[in-house]
């Protein structure tokens, strides 16, 4: 089975699929040997820890496809993809989507900001009209090559329109195609509520560690009918306190001996990017000078 045909068959299940982020191959190589079933790639992920910079809209198409192709080599999972405002109009979205495609991408999400973007759970988005993010999307379901290629059209009304804007804005992006939607930053268990029953088409929920939406748990979420829960950043965030409590520590005394339990051995770094498998490679292919005498 193709894995644009496992993600439509997960999204129908409707059971609140986990669905972790990865900024890199790295975290995604973790996320698929831990046995989850689908894999995101985050924008905001890589602008964070590949630019070292805010989700301002400052990734560019080159950077996300880059990415999604280098997780593509490495895991057998369904690739969500966050191509944010499809950067641009209706004609970049073609494009977007045709590199994205190509990159490997199982699903693609578009959003309905106002180009530069910013990361969902910020205050001070602003969204374009109704009717623009439409043919944004009819461009995408145009130019997908796989009819099963996954459409996600997000919408940031809440903040700013409020919920019942959201909700009539998602149903109409259902209407140009969209296969799945995504109103982000619902702050509320009713709010989350409403969307799964107002919309029947799949929906995502999008849990950020210290932002807009109450994390309510698999079950709860399964039981409102929601296909997959974001949680798009938490290996990154992770990362981040890890990071910072061992550097400190090594800053401070000047060794490891006293942080080595949150330390990944050796050799657990080597089995997350199956250095075992390219040595028996390495083994099959040794050029052996002698045999060409």
């Amino acid at each position: 089975m193709q894995n644009t045909q496992k993600l439509l068959k997960l999204c129908n299940q409707r059971n609140a699929l986990i669905v972790p982020g990865a900024p890199n191959a790295f975290f995604a190589r973790i996320i698929e040997d831990l046995g989850f079933e689908a894999v995101y790639v985050t924008g905001a992920g890589i602008a964070n820890m590949q630019l070292g910079m805010p989700d301002l809209g400052l990734t560019t198409i080159s950077e996300i496809s880059n990415t999604v192709a280098n997780i593509a080599d490495v895991v057998d999972l369904p690739i969500i993809v966050d191509a944010d405002t499809g950067f641009g109009n209706a004609l970049n979205v073609i494009r977007t989507i045709k590199t994205l495609e190509r990159s490997g991408a199982s699903g693609i999400q578009l959003e309905d900001q106002v180009f530069p973007k910013k990361c969902g759970h910020f205050d001070g988005k602003k969204v374009i009209p109704t009717s623009e993010m439409v043919q944004k999307i009819h461009a995408a379901v145009d130019t997908r090559y796989d009819n099963d290629l996954q459409i996600i059209a997000r919408t940031d009304a809440v903040v700013s329109e409020g919920l019942n804007s959201a909700i009539e804005r998602a149903q109409s992006y259902i209407e140009a195609g969209a296969d799945i939607t995504f109103v982000e930053a619902p702050g509320s268990e009713e709010e989350l509520a409403r969307i799964a029953n107002e919309l029947k088409a799949p929906q995502i929920a999008n849990i950020v560690h210290g932002g807009k939406t109450p994390d309510l748990g698999r079950a709860k979420l399964a039981e409102f009918g929601f296909s997959l829960v974001l949680y798009a950043n938490a290996a990154l965030q992770a990362a981040l306190k890890a990071s910072n409590e061992v550097l400190l520590t090594l800053k401070n005394s000047g060794n490891l001996s006293e942080v080595t339990g949150k330390l990944a051995s050796f050799d657990e770094r080597q089995k997350v990017v199956k250095k075992p498998e390219w040595d028996n490679l390495e083994t099959k292919y040794i050029f052996d000078e002698e045999s060409f005498l």
